[in-house]
C-alpha cells in the first residue's frame, strides 16, 4: 500500500464551525472541529478512491504555510477588460508551497485557485506577487472584501492509502492523473463544496433559456466547437454556465463522461522557459482533454492570438488550428462583436472552425423581469429588500450614464453591489437614497445630475466657477454652459460629454479651469482625483503612438487611464507638441467616444469630458499685464487651424480662448493661493488664523508673476517669500496656539506677530 499526504487549511470560522480546505483539489467541508474535517474529507476521497480508482495529485513532498501580503487594486472585469478602481489595499495571501520529488518547487494559492512551479527558491515571493496580483486586480473591492474575510488558517495533514501499480479504466475521464490538464485548467463546474461565485446573485441566465437550449444541442450533437457574440453585459458568460451545467447534469444521468475545463490563455506558456516548450505542454495537454473526454472553455479567448509569439501568425491560436480542424479540440468560448471581428481580419483559419451564436440586448420589458427576478432572490435568500421605485431608478440611471455596457448585465452587477454593501451594513432595505449614494461612490457624479427633483442653481453655478477661475469670464462662460446642457441631458450620449481646446498664454489658469471642471463633475465619490492629466510633450515622435494609446499586450498610457477612471476630464497639456499620427490616431475618440485597438478590445470615452490645452499664438505676445489689452482670439484661431488638419477641428465642441491676467486678476490669485495656505494642516492643528495684510498681497503679486510664464512662478515666491519664513518663527514660537497672525510686508521685509 502506499499513503498519499495531503495538505489542509483549516479556518476557524467560529468556536462552533472550522472550515476545511483540502489544498490541490476544489474539496472544502465545514464542520464542528478539526478532527471532523478530516473525517469527512478522508472519507470523501476514500469513496471517490473506491468508487471510481481516483484520487487527486499532489507533488509536494513537505508542504509548509506562509501568508504573503500583495499590494492591489480592485478593479471591474467589463467584456475581458481590466478597469481598475482608485485605491490601492494590501491584501493578505495565504499560500502552501513546498519542493516536489524531481527538485523543483510547487506552490499553491488555494482561496485564488492558483498554483505554479518554480525552480529557484528565491522568486518565491516575486511570483507570488504575480500570481496573486493578477488574479485579484481582476476582482471587484466587494469580492476582495469576502477574500479577506477568511480568518488566518492553520496546516493540517490528512492520509489517503492507495495500491500500487493500479490499472485505470479510461472510460471516466476522472480516474487518471492528468498533471497537465490539472497544473493549466480546472474544472467546471466546481463542486457544491465549493462557492467560487461571490456574487450576490446566482448564475443564471434568465430570459435567455432558448440560446442555453441551442449553445447545449451545438456543443453535445453536433459536437462544434461554439462561440458566443455579444456586446458586454447581454448574458454571454451566463448562457455558457448554464449550458455547461445542463450538460453535466445529463452526462452524469446518463452516463456519458463529459467534461469541461476553464483555462485562461495566458496560463498555457506562462511556465515556458525556451522555445517550444509551450507547444509540448499544449500537445500533453490536448492528448489529456481528449483522454478525460474534455471540453475546453477558453476565458479569455482573443488573448489566445496574442500569447505565445510575436503577433497572431504565431499565436497559441495559430497553433490551435489544426488541432481543431482534425476534431482533436472542441473548444467553447465568448468575444464581443470587435474581438470576433479582429480575429476574423488577424486569423481567420481560427474563427473558421466554430459555429457562432449571436446574443443580442434583451427588450426592455424582458429586462426588468430579469431585474425584478434578481430583487426577489435578495428578498427570499438574503433578507434584502429592493424597493420598485429603487429598482426603476438603477435602471434609469444604467440607461443614461452606462451605455456603453448593455443589460442585463451592468444591472445585475450593480444590484449586486448595492446588496452587497446592505449586507456588509447589516441593512435589509434598499431605497432609492442607497441607488444614489452607490452610484456617487461609482461615478464620482453629484446628486445634481442623478436627481431630478433638484434644480440647478445657475447663481450659485456662477459663484463655484468664479471662485475657482479668475479673470477668464470666457472660461467661466462656458464651463456653466457645459453643465446646464448636461444636467438637461441633451448632450450627445455616442460621444464624450464635450471636447474643448484651451487656447491662451502659459500660467494664465488653462489647468486650473480643467481641475474645477473635474472636480464640479466627477469629485464627488471618487477616492483619486478626477482630472487625468497627460504631458503631450512626451508623445513627439510617431513611434510614441504605441506607448500613448498601447499595441498587442501593452496597454497604453491613455487606455490605463480612462479604463481606470472613466468618469473623469481628460486634460491633454501641450498638444500641440505631439506627433500627428497620435491625433489621427484619436479622431474616432472624437467622433464616437470609443477606441478600440487591433484586438477589439474597447476603451469607452463617453463619460469623459476632454480638454486639450495649446499656446499656440502666444509667441511674442506678453501673457500678463497691467494696463488693459486688446482681444488675441483671432492670432489663436489662426495659429491652431493652421496647426491641426480641418477634419480635427471640425470634431471639436469649441475653442475657449483665455485673455492675459490684469493687474486685479493677479492680485485675486493671490488672495486665493494664500486663502488656501491658511489652511494647511500647520495652521488649522495650531488653530491658528493669518491675516494677510494688503502690502503683502500687492508685494507677492509683483514677484510671483512673470511675463512670460504668467502665474505660475506665483506659488513658488509664496513658498520661498511666506512659508519658509513663516516655519522658522512658528518653530521659534513652539507656544503659539489659538490666535490670528498678521502677516505683513514692511521695509522689504516680512514681519508676523500676534494680533
Amino acid at each position: 500500500m502506499e499513503i498519499i499526504k495531503y495538505p489542509l487549511l483549516l479556518f476557524p470560522i467560529n468556536q462552533q464551525a472550522m472550515l476545511g480546505l483540502l489544498v490541490g483539489t476544489d474539496y472544502q467541508v465545514v464542520e464542528k472541529d478539526e478532527r471532523a474535517v478530516k473525517n469527512s474529507l478522508t472519507q470523501y476521497l476514500q469513496k471517490d478512491y473506491k468508487k471510481y480508482d481516483y484520487y487527486p495529485t499532489l507533488e509536494i513532498t513537505d508542504p509548509k504555510v506562509k501568508t504573503v501580503e500583495v499590494t492591489v487594486r480592485p478593479s471591474y472585469e467589463k467584456n475581458g477588460v481590466s478597469y481598475p478602481g482608485t485605491q490601492t489595499l494590501k491584501v493578505p495571501i495565504t499560500v502552501v508551497y513546498g519542493e516536489t520529488e524531481s527538485n523543483y518547487h510547487e506552490c499553491y494559492l488555494p482561496l485564488l485557485g492558483e498554483n505554479f512551479y518554480y525552480y529557484d527558491a528565491r522568486q518565491f515571493k516575486s511570483l507570488v506577487a504575480h500570481f496573486a496580483s493578477t488574479i485579484l486586480n481582476q476582482m471587484t473591492p466587494e469580492q476582495i472584501h469576502q477574500y479577506v474575510l477568511y480568518p488566518k488558517p492553520s496546516l493540517g495533514i490528512i492520509q489517503l492509502r492507495v495500491k500500487n501499480n493500479r490499472d485505470y479504466n479510461w472510460d471516466y475521464s476522472r480516474k487518471r492523473q492528468f498533471k497537465t490538464l490539472n497544473r493549466l485548467a480546472e474544472r467546471y463546474p466546481y463542486t457544491k463544496a465549493m462557492r467560487k461565485n461571490v456574487s450576490a446573485f446566482p448564475e443564471a441566465a434568465w430570459e435567455l433559456e432558448n440560446i442555453v437550449g441551442d449553445v447545449v444541442e451545438k456543443i453535445m450533437s453536433l459536437r462544434a466547437n461554439v462561440l458566443i457574440v455579444g456586446h458586454s453585459g447581454v448574458g454571454k458568460s451566463a448562457v455558457l454556465k448554464q449550458a455547461i451545467k445542463k450538460i453535466d447534469n445529463t452526462s452524469r444521468k446518463d452516463n456519458l463522461g463529459y467534461t469541461f475545463w476553464r483555462v485562461l490563455s495566458q496560463r498555457i506558456t506562462a511556465s515556458a522557459k525556451y522555445l517550444g516548450e509551450w507547444q509540448e505542454a499544449i500537445e500533453e495537454f490536448i492528448d489529456e482533454l481528449s483522454a478525460a473526454n474534455g471540453i475546453l472553455w477558453v476565458l479569455d479567448m482573443i488573448r489566445l492570438l496574442q500569447t505565445g509569439g510575436r503577433g497572431a501568425e504565431d499565436s497559441v491560436a495559430a497553433f490551435l488550428i489544426s488541432f481543431l480542424q482534425q476534431g482533436k479540440l472542441q473548444m467553447i468560448g465568448e468575444v464581443t462583436p470587435q474581438e470576433l471581428e479582429s480575429m476574423r481580419r488577424l486569423l481567420p483559419g481560427f474563427v473558421q472552425n466554430f459555429q457562432i451564436i449571436n446574443i443580442e440586448e434583451l427588450p426592455e420589458h424582458k429586462i426588468q423581469s430579469i431585474l425584478q427576478k434578481a430583487s426577489d432572490y435578495a428578498a427570499q435568500n438574503l433578507k434584502v429588500e429592493i424597493a420598485a421605485d429603487a429598482q426603476q431608478l438603477a435602471y434609469r440611471l444604467l440607461a443614461r450614464y452606462f451605455q456603453y455596457e448593455s443589460f442585463p448585465g451592468k444591472g445585475i452587477k450593480f444590484l449586486g453591489q448595492c446588496v452587497s454593501t446592505a449586507l456588509f451594513n447589516e441593512k435589509k432595505h434598499i431605497s432609492k437614497n442607497d441607488i444614489i449614494d452607490t452610484f456617487i461612490e461609482k461615478t464620482g457624479l453629484p446628486e445634481l445630475f442623478l436627481k431630478d427633483n433638484i434644480r440647478l442653481d445657475t447663481i450659485e453655478l456662477s459663484q463655484y466657477f468664479n471662485s475657482k477661475i479668475i479673470g477668464q469670464p470666457k472660461a467661466i462662460e462656458k464651463m456653466t454652459g457645459i453643465v446646464k446642457v448636461f444636467k438637461a441631458g441633451l448632450n450627445n450620449p455616442y460621444k464624450p460629454i464635450t471636447t474643448l481646446v484651451f487656447a491662451g498664454p502659459t500660467g494664465v489658469g488653462k489647468t486650473a479651469s480643467a481641475k474645477a471642471l473635474a472636480d464640479y463633475f466627477f469629485g464627488k465619490g471618487q477616492k483619486k482625483s478626477p482630472l487625468i492629466r497627460i504631458d503631450m510633450s512626451e508623445f513627439q515622435h510617431p513611434s510614441q503612438i504605441n506607448r500613448f494609446i498601447g499595441a498587442g499586450k501593452e496597454v497604453g498610457k491613455l487606455v490605463q487611464d480612462i479604463r481606470e477612471r472613466p468618469f473623469s476630464v481628460l486634460l491633454l497639456d501641450e498638444v500641440e507638441k505631439a506627433h500627428p499620427a497620435i491625433f489621427d490616431a484619436f479622431l474616432t475618440v472624437l467622433d464616437e467616444g470609443m477606441l478600440v485597438d487591433a484586438f477589439g478590445r474597447v476603451t469607452n470615452f463617453r463619460n469623459t469630458i476632454i480638454i486639450m490645452t495649446t499656446n499656440l499664438g502666444a509667441s511674442n505676445r506678453k501673457s500678463i499685464s497691467f494696463v488693459e489689452t486688446t482681444s488675441e482670439a483671432d492670432n489663436y484661431m489662426s495659429a491652431i487651424s493652421r496647426w491641426f488638419r480641418p477634419e480635427f477641428v471640425n470634431r471639436l465642441d469649441g475653442v475657449v480662448m483665455f485673455n492675459s491676467l490684469q493687474a486685479p486678476d493677479i492680485e485675486k490669485i493671490t488672495r486665493k493661493e494664500l486663502e488656501e495656505l491658511s489652511q494647511r494642516e500647520g495652521f488649522t492643528k495650531k488653530g491658528l488664523e493669518i491675516d494677510f495684510s494688503e502690502n503683502l498681497v500687492k508685494h507677492l503679486a509683483r514677484i510671483g508673476f512673470d511675463e512670460k510664464y504668467g502665474a505660475r512662478p506665483l506659488q513658488r515666491a509664496i513658498e520661498q517669500s511666506i512659508v519658509s519664513p513663516m516655519a522658522t518663527w512658528l518653530l521659534q514660537h513652539p507656544k503659539v496656539k489659538n490666535c490670528t497672525l498678521e502677516v505683513q510686508f514692511l521695509e522689504n521685509r516680512l514681519l508676523i506677530q500676534k494680533k
